[in-house]
């Protein structure tokens, strides 16, 4: 598949404009948003094995059964969603008035906005991109959507799919690297969403507040792991390395580190080293994906050279695999906040262990640090799972398992703080991309009518109000 060439800086504003002008002539309604997304589910669903195809040549290798659930399964469920309830969604809301505006009505009614912006990441660079396309689709709009420069076959894949089902006035596509990026940010769209790093995160902001452009972010952080002293050792290993080695770690709401009671903290080694033994073998699995580019790759081997020179125990659950940028899964034990590994989101195949003595303890570090995107707590004890609950605060929460609340269309998908603004997702998504119109309708009598000086004539119906 031909690499497209960068999209000029210069085509982004007409490019636009012209989105804009054809949604003002013909605003969608529903037959067209349920009509495009029946499309975009059947064209996405008879190229599926193309699209393996073009993310694993992106990242050097993927596993096929990765992008089948997190790519194909994720996007197709969403878009089954949102056509399940489209109808539903649409309808104006009734709204009471009360006693004191009777008898006018009111309703509230889902407007779409206009064009929406969609920033896409790479490390899953067709679900991140068309979820969000999707929902702005269900919601009314066109789409703008800039891929990945670090997936350009996958760009590619994504602009092709989707010339296949929109034209080109109702669905478009840049493609390019920081410049056409930063550009694309900066664009008056009616809304942005970007998924992307916390510090890329702000640079959109910034650009988008120029326009006073409402954003939505997803963005990451250090995502924790509680496993709390009741909760068996085998099955918290098996769900977390179900998180955390998905996609070779390269996964925004990825386990970043696991705090566990400190009695069974060699245990816990033990039960990953044996997950990751059960699930790749002695390496060069076709299961275990690569990490995506050289820059990645070196980030990564840079928070483990710092661990070593810093003496931490650093346990690689697998001899390195043969091939380009093949990063095993790997234990650093007890890292402080000193160590690189902790002061970013990992973003890969590597995996702090830290001990609590106390479930206070635990909670008193992930309140120290920034807000995460996502927390897992592990426990039967439905107390402790709460006093971790109502003492923290992340962008989502799966409890006793990893990831899994992210597949639930009817769950909202977003951060808080350094994590996040705004979420997506099912119902989230399209009141995100819709104006929620206020709307009164007044009746042909009405008490307004008698609202006005001299006041003296109508003191006691104003005190009726006041009562």
């Amino acid at each position: 598949m031909d690499i497209a060439a960068d999209t000029p800086t210069a085509d982004l504003r007409p490019t636009l404009d012209h989105l804009r002008v054809a949604w003002q002539a013909a605003k969608p309604d529903y037959e067209q948003r349920r009509g495009d997304l029946q499309r975009l589910r059947a064209a996405m669903k008879s190229r599926m094995d193309e699209m393996t195809r073009v993310i694993s040549a992106d990242f050097g290798h993927r596993s096929v059964h990765e992008s089948l659930i997190g790519e194909g399964m994720t996007v197709l469920s969403e878009i089954d969603h949102l056509l399940g309830q489209l109808r539903r969604w649409m309808k104006p809301k009734r709204i009471g008035v009360g006693w004191r505006f009777w008898p006018a009505r009111a309703e509230l009614r889902p407007e779409p906005v206009g064009v929406v912006g969609v920033i896409a990441p790479w490390n899953y660079p067709v679900n991140l991109a068309l979820i969000p396309l999707a929902t702005a689709i269900a919601a009314g709009n066109h789409v703008y959507l800039k891929p990945s420069e670090h997936t350009p076959r996958t760009a590619r894949f994504l602009h092709d799919l989707l010339a296949e089902v929109f034209p080109a006035d109702r669905v478009a596509v840049a493609f390019g690297g920081a410049e056409v990026a930063a550009a694309f940010a900066a664009l008056p769209f009616d809304h942005l969403v970007f998924t992307g790093s916390t510090a890329v995160g702000r640079k959109v902001m910034a650009a988008a507040a120029q326009n006073l452009t409402p954003v939505t972010l997803e963005l990451g952080g250090k995502s924790p792991a509680i496993v709390c002293p009741d909760f068996p050792v085998d099955k918290a290993a098996a769900r977390l390395a179900t998180g955390k080695w998905l996609n070779s770690g390269q996964t925004c709401i990825a386990p970043d580190y696991v705090f566990i009671d400190a009695t069974r903290r060699d245990a816990l080694v033990a039960a990953l080293r044996e997950q990751v033994q059960a699930r790749y073998g002695s390496g060069n699995s076709d299961d275990y994906t690569r990490i995506i580019n050289d820059g990645q790759f070196a980030r990564l081997e840079g928070y483990l050279a710092d661990a070593r020179t810093r003496g931490l125990q650093v346990i690689e659950l697998q001899p390195a695999g043969d091939g380009e940028r093949a990063l095993p899964p790997t234990l650093v034990i007890e890292p402080g906040d000193d160590a690189r590994v902790m002061q970013d989101e990992i973003f890969g195949p590597i995996l702090p262990i830290k001990t609590y003595r106390t479930l206070d303890e635990a909670i008193a570090y992930v309140n120290a640090h920034d807000r995460p995107l996502a927390l897992y707590p592990f426990s039967h004890d439905r107390d402790s799972v709460e006093r971790i609950l109502r003492n923290t605060l992340a962008g989502g929460v799966t409890v006793n398992d990893s990831l899994i609340h992210f597949g639930i269309n009817a769950l909202p998908f977003g951060g808080v703080g350094a994590s996040g603004m705004g979420a997506y997702h099912g119902r989230a998504g399209f009141d995100a991309f819709s104006k929620q119109l206020p709307i009164l309708w007044q009746s042909r009598w009405a008490g307004s009518d008698l609202l006005k000086p001299p006041y003296s004539k109508i003191e006691r119906f104003i005190r009726l109000l006041v009562r």
